[in-house]
């Protein structure tokens, strides 16, 4: 069982950063696949970023260029750094693990006002 803390979420205004945080369990976090989804009302959710334990990094088209996934194998811990933020990158955001089983956090709201 991978248990998952996530942090960082709260209110900025559209062109602000938030950093996101999340702290796995475990003591082979560096074999874990770690990624953010997130979920806006009335929408599915979505990958945002995912990165592999050897470092590779995916991002969704929307995010591409402003968002920076990382690990710190360290401290059991992946990031989202979001940087120019929009409106609608406001969601729940959800820290995802995944080695053998898929494991899902209890999520961080970010809200971008305009």
């Amino acid at each position: 069982q991978v248990h998952l803390v996530e942090s960082g979420g709260g209110l900025v205004q559209a062109g602000g950063s938030l950093r996101l945080s999340c702290a796995a369990s475990g003591s082979i976090f560096s074999l874990y696949t770690m990624g953010w989804y997130r979920q806006a009302p009335g929408k599915q959710r979505e990958l945002v970023a995912i990165i592999t334990s050897g470092g590779n990094t995916n991002y969704a088209d929307s995010v591409k260029g402003r968002f920076t996934i990382s690990r710190d194998n360290a401290r059991n811990t992946v990031y989202l750094q979001m940087n120019i933020l929009k409106p609608e990158d406001t969601a729940v955001y959800y820290c995802y693990a995944k080695y053998a089983s898929d494991y899902w956090g209890q999520g961080t709201q970010v809200t971008v006002s305009s």
